[in-house]
C-alpha cells in the first residue's frame, strides 16, 4: 500500500482536455468571449456566436460547471452544465458536451454551435420570447365582469408619410371624427401635422368607435392608428364612478406573471425550434362586492327621480360588502355625493337619538312620551310636520309617525357628546379608508348649545350624515354591530375614530320601532315588500327639504336621498322601486 501510495504521488496527471475547458468556461462566464474564442480552433466564428448568445438571451451572467471528460489520442469531449442568468430574475439550465482537439500538444475547443447547446445547429443562435399572460378581469359579487382587457386605439396624423396627401387625409379625418370631436378643422390639423416632430396625437377611440372610423377612413396615407392595452367596462352604465375608483386599485394586480421561452433562430431570425419554455402565470381575477342586481335595481329606481339629485346606497350588514351605489345625471354633477355629499338627515337621525334614549335608559319603546303639536326648549319652538299633536304616547309611536317633539325633548336631556357617541356606534363619525371608493360618513359635533342640542336630537342643527353614513347606520341595526364596510374582495378597510359596539338593548329596541314605520306609520308606501324596518325623513333647508329613507330588508340595508325631494314619501317611493327591480326574495 505504501509503494501503491509513493506511486500514486508520483504519477502526473494524464494531460486531458479539462483544463483547456476550464479556461473556455471560465472566460465565457464573465461574458469575455474574446478570450474565450481565441481558445477554440475558430476565433471568429466562435466569437460572433458567443456574443450572438449572450445578446439574444439578454443575459446578465453564466455559470458554467464541468460535469466530466474523456478523451483518446488527440480528441476528447468535456460535459457541461449552463446556467444562464436572464432578466427579471429567470434562469435557463441544461447539460451539453464541448468537442475538444489536440493540437501539437496543445488542448483547444473544437469550436460548433453545440458548444452553446446541444440542439443549436449551425448559423442559428438563441432568442428569448415573452409572452405575457392575458390580464385579468374584474367581477362583480355575482361573477359577471365589470372590467376585462381589452384596447383602446390612439388616432395620429403623420404628415411625412402623408406626403402630397396630407391635405386630403386631414379632410377625410376631420370628418370621420367629427361625432367625436367637432372642434377639428383640416387646414389647422395639416399645418398642425406639418410643425409637429411626430406623429400629431389626434384621438383615443374604443374598438366599436375604431371599426366605424376605421371602415371609413380606409388606409389614408400618414393615418397611424395604435391599439393600446387597456382595462375596460363592460357596461358604462354600471356604477361608472365607483369602475373607475376601483380600476386605479387594481390595475397593477392584474397582470399576473408573464411566460417565456428561449428559442433557436436562423440567420434570418426565424424560429426553428424551441429549447425552454416556461407558461406564465396569470393573475387571478378580481371580485367587488357590489352586486349587478342590486346595482341595476338601485339605478334604475335613482334614474326614475327627474330634475332632482338622487342617490342610493346598499350594504349587506352581515359581511359589510358595499352592493350598490347609485346617483341619477343630476346628483352625478356634483361627484360621488352618494358616498361623500354631507346633508342633514332630518327624521331618520331618530335612529341615533332613539337608540341612544335606550342606552341611557331614558325610554324604552314601550314608554309613554308626549308628542304635542310645538314643544319650547331654551330659546326655539320645535314644530311636528303639519302640527299633529298624538298627546302622549309609547316611544315606539312616536318613531313611527316621527315626533319632532318627541326626540328633540329626548336629545335636551343628553350630555353635550351624547349624541356624537351615539352615532359613533351607528358607525356615524368613524372614517373608513376602502380601497375603491371615497367615502364620508358625517359629522355630529358634540355642543354644549341646548338649541343645537335639541335640533340635532331630530336630525336638523348641525348634524350632517351622507347616504353612506346613513346607509352603515341601518346595517348597524340588521346586523347588530356596526359592520366593516368593504368594496374588494381581500382589501382590509382601516378604521379610525371612534368605535364603541352598539349595545344588545339599543338593537332590540330599535327593530321592532323600525318595523312599525312601515307597517303602520310614515313609510307605509312600503309595506307589502317583505320585512323592510326603517325610518324616514325630510330635512328642512332654506326653500326646501330632503327627501329620506333609511333602512335593511333581510341582509340589505339602504339610504336613499332625493336632494330636495320635499316629503319623505318620495324618497319611500324610490326605494320600492329598487325593491320591486330585485328578483323576488332577493337577499331577503
Amino acid at each position: 500500500m505504501a509503494l501503491s501510495a509513493s506511486l500514486n504521488a508520483c504519477t502526473p496527471k494524464p494531460n486531458g482536455p479539462q483544463p483547456a475547458a476550464d479556461e473556455f468556461f471560465a472566460a465565457l462566464a464573465k461574458g469575455d468571449t474574446g478570450s474565450a474564442s481565441q481558445l477554440t480552433d475558430r476565433p471568429e466564428d466562435a466569437r460572433a456566436a458567443l456574443n450572438e448568445a449572450w445578446a439574444g438571451l439578454q443575459a446578465t451572467s453564466l455559470d458554467a460547471q464541468v460535469l466530466g471528460s474523456k478523451f483518446a489520442e488527440d480528441t476528447g469531449s468535456v460535459a457541461y452544465r449552463y446556467t444562464w442568468h436572464l432578466p427579471k430574475n429567470r434562469t435557463w439550465s441544461y447539460d451539453g458536451q464541448l468537442s475538444m482537439v489536440r493540437n501539437e500538444g496543445k488542448w483547444e475547443v473544437r469550436w460548433t454551435a453545440t458548444g452553446l447547446h446541444p440542439k443549436l445547429g449551425e448559423h442559428q443562435t438563441f432568442a428569448l420570447r415573452s409572452d405575457p399572460p392575458r390580464r385579468a378581469s374584474v367581477n362583480e359579487r355575482g361573477g359577471t365582469d365589470v372590467l376585462v382587457p381589452g384596447n383602446l386605439y390612439e388616432f395620429a396624423l403623420d404628415a411625412k408619410a402623408a406626403g402630397a396627401y396630407l391635405m386630403q387625409t386631414a379632410t377625410a379625418v376631420v370628418g370621420a371624427l367629427r361625432p367625436f370631436d367637432d372642434t377639428l378643422d383640416p387646414q389647422r390639423l395639416a399645418e398642425e401635422a406639418s410643425s409637429s416632430t411626430g406623429p400629431l396625437n389626434l384621438i383615443t377611440l374604443r374598438q366599436s368607435d375604431r371599426d366605424q372610423v376605421a371602415a371609413v377612413l380606409g388606409n389614408r396615407p400618414g393615418l397611424v392608428i395604435t391599439p393600446q392595452a387597456e382595462l375596460l367596462p363592460t357596461d358604462d352604465h354600471f356604477a361608472p364612478a365607483i369602475i373607475g375608483e376601483v380600476k386605479k386599485a387594481v390595475v397593477n394586480d392584474l397582470d399576473g406573471q408573464a411566460g417565456w421561452r428561449v428559442v433557436s433562430v436562423n440567420q434570418n431570425g426565424v424560429d426553428v425550434d424551441v429549447l425552454n419554455e416556461v407558461a406564465g402565470a396569470p393573475a387571478p381575477s378580481v371580485t367587488i362586492s357590489l352586486d349587478r342586481a342590486v346595482q341595476d335595481a338601485a339605478q334604475n329606481a335613482v334614474n326614475g327621480v327627474a330634475g332632482r339629485k338622487a342617490m342610493i346606497v346598499a350594504i349587506k350588514p352581515s359581511t359589510g360588502e358595499i352592493l350598490a351605489v347609485a346617483q341619477n345625471a343630476d346628483a352625478d354633477a356634483d361627484g360621488p355625493t352618494a358616498t361623500t355629499g354631507l346633508y342633514p338627515p332630518g327624521s331618520t337621525f331618530k335612529i341615533v337619538t332613539a337608540g341612544a334614549a335606550i342606552e341611557r335608559d331614558m325610554a324604552t319603546p314601550n314608554t309613554l312620551l308626549g308628542c304635542p303639536g310645538t314643544v319650547d326648549i331654551g330659546h326655539r319652538t320645535i314644530p311636528n310636520y303639519g302640527g299633529f299633536d298624538l298627546g302622549t304616547v309609547p316611544m315606539s309611536r312616536a318613531f313611527a309617525s316621527s315626533c319632532n317633539t318627541t326626540f328633540a325633548e329626548l336629545a335636551s336631556q343628553m350630555p353635550p357628546r351624547g349624541l356624537t357617541q351615539a352615532a359613533a356606534q351607528y358607525g356615524i363619525g368613524p372614517d373608513y379608508q376602502i380601497e375603491g371608493i371615497n367615502t364620508v360618513t358625517g359629522s355630529v359635533p358634540p355642543t354644549v348649545n341646548l338649541a343645537e342640542r335639541t335640533e340635532d336630537g331630530f336630525g336638523q342643527g348641525k348634524v350632517l350624515v351622507s347616504p353612506f353614513g346613513m346607509a352603515m347606520a341601518a346595517a348597524t341595526v340588521a346586523a347588530g354591530k356596526t359592520p366593516v364596510p368593504q368594496l374588494i374582495e381581500g382589501r382590509q378597510t382601516a378604521v379610525t375614530g371612534d368605535q364603541s359596539p352598539i349595545t344588545p338593548k339599543m338593537i332590540d329596541g330599535l327593530r321592532p320601532m323600525m318595523q312599525l314605520v312601515v307597517t303602520n306609520g310614515t313609510a307605509k308606501d312600503i309595506n307589502g315588500m317583505g320585512d323592510v324596518r326603517g325610518k324616514t325623513g325630510e330635512a328642512e333647508f332654506e326653500g326646501g327639504s330632503h327627501s329620506w329613507f333609511a333602512g335593511y330588508r333581510g341582509d340589505m340595508a339602504f339610504a336613499a336621498l332625493i336632494v330636495g325631494g320635499g316629503s319623505s314619501e318620495y324618497a319611500v317611493r324610490m326605494t320600492r322601486g329598487m325593491l320591486e327591480g330585485l328578483p323576488p326574495g332577493y337577499l331577503a
